[in-house]
């Protein structure tokens, strides 16, 4: 997404020593989560969950955090019941945020989210207030080799039954409807590519801008917020680019 990976390179110079190993923790438990809330726990019988889960291994991500996310994909996080749900919000400026939750307690998880978007210039808001901005779409994910650079991906796209391709720094990601992810994600395999990543996800509809005064905050909203322990999934439509 335009803008994404900038606002955690802003939030990356205030200074964090440990920031960039954070984030990258951070994506590859929503990797986990993503696969194992899709197609299970049981990595023998859901290739992108063990894709997902080596990954990480290799990162050095702590075998305990690894649990953690797998109990929160499947509900079953120290036997507590884990709902899910969704908030939406506005970051500083105006700019939509809209988070995937899984809580065993919504009240509290709540009362934190709100008090991370009042201390850092945004707002909780009602249900509905910002999701009309954003589509639900399928998206596989492709990691980018000489194959696929000699590929041509719009092409490629077609042939898999995709409707829409980007290239995002070093991965290609194929867009669908989530009712055609499963056949996209075959179609890919059958081809030769492993994806690594197959997920539903929010895709944000028009951009907003975010004023330079505002860029820092925003940036450490985000990031405080995507490393919150309920949080699943952020999605914004900030493009730090055009600021």
């Amino acid at each position: 997404m335009a803008g994404h990976s900038k606002w955690k390179n802003i939030a990356h110079r205030k200074g964090k020593q440990d920031a960039s190993r954070g984030q990258l923790f951070t994506k590859l438990c929503r990797d986990i989560y993503a696969a194992a809330k899709r197609g299970g726990a049981n990595p023998d019988v859901n290739y992108t969950l063990k894709v997902a889960l080596e990954k990480a291994k290799e990162n050095s991500v702590p075998s305990d955090t690894i649990a953690r996310t797998l109990a929160k994909a499947t509900g079953t996080l120290d036997g507590m019941h884990l709902e899910s749900f969704l908030y939406e919000g506005y970051g500083p400026g105006g700019f939509a945020v809209l988070l995937e939750i899984s809580s065993s307690n919504r009240n509290r998880t709540a009362a934190e989210i709100r008090h991370l978007f009042s201390k850092h210039g945004g707002s909780l808001g009602e249900s509905g207030c910002v999701a009309w901005m954003f589509l639900r779409r399928g998206a596989v994910r492709v990691t980018l080799d000489a194959r696929l650079d000699e590929t041509d991906l719009t092409l490629f796209a077609l042939e898999v039954g995709a409707d829409d391709v980007q290239e995002e720094e070093d991965e290609c990601v194929f867009y669908t409807e989530p009712e055609a992810l499963s056949e996209v994600e075959k179609s890919v395999v059958a081809r030769g590519f492993q994806p690594s990543a197959v997920e539903i996800i929010y895709v944000p509809t028009v951009a907003a801008n975010v004023s330079e005064e505002d860029q820092e905050r925003a940036a450490t909203l985000l990031t405080l917020l995507e490393e919150h322990d309920d949080v699943d999934n952020l999605y914004t439509n900030v493009d730090f680019s055009a600021s």
